[in-house]
């Protein structure tokens, strides 16, 4: 991102933009008292979920109209929605696969599972010893949100409609990989990066993960045989939508900061930086181009036309709560799927209203 901001700032003489950088875990907080304080910076690169929270607390600028986003895909664009607003720009995105060890799948004598049934099974066959064939974060946050999601959209149902047939079907399948010993229990203390360094050690057959850990996993495991696949379905496909989106504070500099926004997400200049994110660009034609003969990240790249957008929702982060809450109970036998999905959707249904 300096880079970018270099040849910004040489490409004109008008404006200077200068970088600032925060960790993910201080990001909200210090974002939150900025705009009680008075002291907000004139753009961020913010985690797309909590776009809808701070459009709604009006720290961004409404910016409707002043950019063209008509070539993004579709997921993306609505994160920085918020009743019919544009609150921002999406940067880069990113989404969430199957990814599969073939000598493990070949040991077990298995394909590739398309479904949920052939995935539970597949997880079943691999699972011996210490190798346990599925896992995938679940820790109760937004981390592990992020990861249910799909089993919820799969199944037919959206974040805010879980005490339903669908929504108790997604719970329940879930929590049912754990019951029947396809999946271990350790994963609602997982986070994603803990289930690649599973993945990577041997440990699971299988993981949902997404395409930030292709390097790192061809870096530290280079011997290992993988690869990836759509998240077996049980209907239409979903995936998860991940990623961060500029936007732009509500204040003085407003169309100042919109020039190095049109700037650092023009198409050209984005073919230029995006790929060393580790990201898909969240423009269709500049992902058109990316990561070319490399099948893996094409995968993701098709994956992007089924991302769905966390929220949006200026509660989405209670919301999310709600639901991480959910699937938890039911994978430790706290709650039956039933009585989870009810328990959520009484607190979802106290937040929106």
């Amino acid at each position: 991102m300096d880079k970018v901001i270099q040849q910004f700032n040489s490409s004109q003489a008008n404006i200077t933009v200068e970088a600032k950088y925060v960790p993910f875990a201080d990001f909200k907080k210090q974002l939150s008292i900025g705009a009680s304080a008075s002291e907000l910076p004139d753009m961020v690169i913010i985690d797309n979920p909590d776009h809808a929270a701070y459009a709604e607390m009006g720290i961004f600028a409404d910016i409707t109209g002043k950019i063209d986003l008509s070539g993004y895909y579709e997921g993306p664009v609505a994160s920085c929605t918020l009743n019919d607003k544009l609150y921002g720009v999406p940067f880069g995105s990113n989404c969430l696969a199957l990814f599969y060890n073939e000598d493990m799948l070949a040991a077990a004598n298995c394909k590739v599972p398309t479904t949920w049934a052939e995935l539970a099974d597949v997880a079943k066959k691999t699972t011996t010893g210490n190798v346990s064939g599925l896992g995938f974060c679940s820790l109760q946050n937004e981390e592990g949100t992020f990861n249910f999601l799909p089993w919820l959209n799969m199944a037919g149902t959206t974040a805010y409609e879980i005490n339903n047939e669908a929504g108790i079907k997604a719970i329940t399948y879930v929590s049912d990989l754990v019951k029947n010993g396809a999946m271990t229990k350790e994963v609602i203390n997982w986070t994603q990066g803990d289930t690649m360094n599973q993945f990577i050690s041997g440990n699971l057959a299988m993981m949902i993960n997404g395409p930030w850990q292709v390097p790192t996993m061809r870096e530290q495991a280079p011997d290992l045989n993988w690869n990836v696949a759509l998240i077996p379905t049980d209907g239409d496909y979903a995936t998860g939508l991940g990623g961060e989106n500029f936007a732009i504070i509500d204040n003085e500099n407003q169309d100042a900061s919109l020039e190095f926004i049109k700037f650092a997400t023009d198409p050209e200049m984005i073919k230029t930086y995006i790929d060393a994110f580790g990201y898909i660009s969240s423009c269709k034609d500049v992902a058109a181009t990316q990561y070319q003969g490399d099948e893996v990240m094409q995968l993701f790249i098709s994956d992007m036309e089924y991302a769905v957008a966390r929220g949006p929702s200026a509660q989405w982060p209670e919301v999310s709560d709600a639901i991480s809450l959910a699937f938890n109970e039911a994978i430790t036998g706290t709650s039956t799927p039933a009585d989870a999905a009810a328990k959520a959707q009484t607190t979802i249904d106290g937040i929106i209203g």
